[in-house]
């Protein structure tokens, strides 16, 4: 059986084959189970997909490219995610009301928000950032508020204001220089200060906070929390 290696190099005679079609006199498929995605040589908005055997070039929907490592739509990937090298891709915006492309991830304000406008097919989309982040456009995702100042207010977005310096004996002071604060009436997260700023935290799966520890616990440990 032919390597993916020696496959990628017998696919550069048919680069230029239109996409979405059958390929007639193709190598065979490394893999003739399952399903196996490979990039095209020339293209970066188009690969070569094999189907339990079946070869055929697909296309990118409008916003994404290939890299082998998408799985936004199709084995694809958002487009400044991926890294063409030498590979070309068409770019084109195809818009619609909300949508640069067809897919993307964009702000839904001008203003600091805590949630983003996600497009599939043209369709937007609000989608909420993780409580206690905010959308960040340099990353294309959600982050923590304190690094997006002045832009935006962690104060404002956490509804939480860090003292300035917390009594020596209190259990918040054990965490310095990042003391921790709980949330009233919630078992499943705490406030930590970074330089000054507060960060919604919350315990990992399985856990609750303990507001006499400033720690997360098994629920059995913390009684009022238990069945939170």
């Amino acid at each position: 059986m032919r390597t993916c290696v020696q496959f990628a190099y017998l696919l550069a005679s048919i680069a230029y084959a239109s996409a979405g079609i059958l390929l007639q006199n193709a190598p065979q498929c490394p893999e003739q189970h399952g399903v196996q995605a490979y990039a095209h040589p020339e293209l970066c908005d188009q690969f070569f997909l094999c189907t339990n055997g079946t070869l055929t070039v697909e296309t990118c929907e409008n916003g994404l490219l290939f890299d082998g490592k998408g799985a936004v739509h199709n084995h694809c990937n958002y487009h400044w995610a991926v890294e063409c090298g030498e590979r070309k891709a068409d770019l084109t915006p195809y818009s619609t009301p909300g949508c640069e492309y067809q897919f993307g991830i964009y702000p839904d304000s001008h203003e600091c928000s805590t949630s983003y406008v996600k497009c599939a097919f043209g369709i937007p989309e609000q989608e909420p950032c993780t409580p206690g982040l905010v959308y960040d456009e340099r990353i294309h995702g959600c982050n923590w508020p304190d690094l997006l100042q002045p832009y935006c207010n962690p104060e404002a977005v956490i509804g939480f204001k860090c003292p300035t310096k917390v009594p020596s004996h209190s259990q918040a002071a054990k965490f310095w220089p990042f003391p921790r604060f709980p949330v009233p009436g919630d078992c499943h997260r705490l406030i930590t200060c970074v330089e000054g700023q507060p960060r919604l935290i919350a315990c990992g799966e399985g856990k609750v906070f303990d507001d006499q520890s400033l720690t997360c616990e098994d629920p059995e440990l913390v009684p009022h929390c238990g069945h939170a």
